[in-house]
């Protein structure tokens, strides 16, 4: 952008200050973000159903659509750009999900959970007054999700055709977001799914601009065609019955048979739409739910056809979290009283401040981890493709670090310079990112990973074994110094070392 003299940098009357030193061995150190959800007091059959079905099931269904969507873009770069974030996306949850059952089963959380849970039974019905108060309580909950088991792939895999989020992630979903909102608009505000409260519409507008970026007619066919043939395998009592109308679909049909009406099928609403369009698209944005009907849009009709089951199943979930919600208390409170009120709350997406120290993890079968990483780590895991793919410059800075050249840095026990380091601090998904603090309140890096092999804490907390990653504030100011040549900024957040800054090109 040209220069403006209005451009004046903003100066806030409160900042972090950038620690210089870091994070060493037994300091402790504070997170402050805003962690997503843990599951950690949830009764055994909900965590045996996510260890038995769900975590699998994801982690099947995540591998053959990462593998869908690299197909559909291997010959196709439009695509592929299109198709990347959600793949990135995929592959995150897939290699949390293996390495969350792998620490529930070959880890021995599951087992654990069910011996808790026993022994809180046990001591619920040693005493008369307590089994009269709460006796009733885990098995209630046992119920309600008995009840959930027995429609849970047919929900799975309407989910799954929509696509993820608010009217984002495929034509199907910001059809159905369109849909939706056109229902919601007309209510009192007060009336609204909170989704499609007035507060949310410019979210809402922007979310189907930015779907501009990702729409694609190749990737939607390829993944509709995956969530189909299983749609069709649905047994009586299970199926989307508008799908089967839609379709052509018939319990027990044979899989070649339903394959070519769902392939025929599939060719009618991809090229009966204009969902793929901005404009279009934005435009359905102001027109009432029988000007959207009207539009005959293959997209917004197929959404309009499965818009009942979809509201049946929000308003099952109501009332099944409603049931849950007046159980919680009284399981809470049992829980508190079994263990002299010392229960520590679930995440629940708002603000927390959580605190630990650096630390390794004891040795266990030949395996231990060192509370440190450093530079070294960077060049042996270069291999010049994807996360280890170090850029020159970066590479350059090393050798020349290696060669004599000094950095106020480099930590005098590591004689390198730190890269992460591991912590106590408990943390679940969405802290990534969140600041690192030290005693001082200084910023010393920022936590972006737990280790693979705890990340099940979310169910069951390891206090031996879980641990948390953080990027060492070092390793930041060492790449802005000595890789970026960020000097201007080094400044601003007042360390500009006294160094000789080269910038590596």
């Amino acid at each position: 952008m040209p220069f403006s003299k209005d451009n004046v940098p903003f100066k806030p009357k409160h900042w972090l200050k950038v620690s210089p030193v870091g994070a060493s061995p037994g300091d402790l150190v504070f997170v402050a973000g805003y962690p997503g959800r843990t599951a950690r007091l949830n009764p055994y059959d909900d965590v045996k159903e996510t260890v038995g079905w769900s975590l699998p099931r994801s982690i099947r269904r995540s591998a053959d659509r990462i593998a869908i969507l690299e197909n559909v873009g291997k010959d196709d770069k439009e695509t592929a750009l299109r198709v990347a974030q959600t793949i990135r996306n995929l592959n995150n949850g897939l290699t949390k999900n293996k390495g969350v059952l792998q620490g529930m089963v070959k880890g021995g959380l599951l087992s654990d959970k069910e011996s808790m849970e026993k022994d809180f039974v046990k001591w619920i019905d040693a005493d008369p007054a307590r089994k009269a108060k709460y006796g009733d309580v885990i098995p209630a909950i046992g119920t309600l999700a008995a009840e959930r088991v027995k429609t849970r792939e047919r929900n799975a895999l309407l989910t799954e055709l929509s696509g993820p989020g608010m009217g984002v992630g495929s034509a199907l979903a910001s059809a159905q977001g369109l849909y939706r909102y056109s229902i919601e608009k007309p209510k009192k505000d007060a009336d609204r799914d909170p989704a499609f409260q007035e507060r949310n519409w410019s979210r809402i507008r922007e979310g189907q601009e930015r779907a501009q970026r990702t729409l694609d007619r190749k990737a939607d066919r390829s993944l509709m065609r995956y969530a189909l043939a299983d749609v069709a395998k649905l047994p009586e009592g299970q199926r989307i019955d508008a799908l089967d109308k839609e379709i052509g679909l018939k319990p027990g049909m044979a899989e070649a048979d339903a394959a070519k009406v769902i392939e025929a099928w599939l060719d009618k609403v991809i090229a009966g739409t204009k969902i793929y369009d901005k404009d279009f698209r934005l435009s359905l944005l102001d027109k009432s739910t029988a000007d959207l009907v009207a539009t005959k849009d293959s997209m917004v009709t197929l959404a309009a056809a499965l818009y009942p089951l979809q509201e049946a199943n929000r308003e099952k979930n109501k009332e099944r979290d409603g049931a849950l919600y007046r159980l919680g208390p009284r399981y809470a409170e049992a829980l508190l009283a079994k263990n002299g009120g010392l229960v520590s709350p679930d995440a629940n997406s708002t603000l927390r401040v959580t605190y630990g120290k650096v630390l390794g993890v004891p040795a266990r079968d030949g395996l231990l981890y060192l509370p440190q990483t450093t530079l070294q780590g960077v060049v042996e895991k270069a291999t010049g493709k994807g996360e280890f793919n170090a850029p020159k410059a970066q590479l350059d800075a090393i050798k020349a670090l290696r060669a004599g050249k000094t950095s106020p840095y480099t930590d005098p026990k590591l004689a390198d310079v730190p890269v992460n380091f591991l912590s106590t601090v408990d943390i679940t998904g969405g802290n990534s990112g969140s600041a690192t603090l030290n005693a001082k309140g200084e910023l010393c890096g920022l936590v972006f990973d737990g280790t693979y092999d705890t990340v099940a804490s979310d169910y069951l907390y390891d206090t031996v074994k879980t641990r948390s990653i953080h990027v060492d504030s070092r390793y930041m100011l060492w790449t802005m110094s000595e890789v970026d040549g960020a000097t201007n900024l080094l400044k601003e957040i007042g360390e500009a070392p006294s160094l000789d800054v080269q910038v590596a090109r």
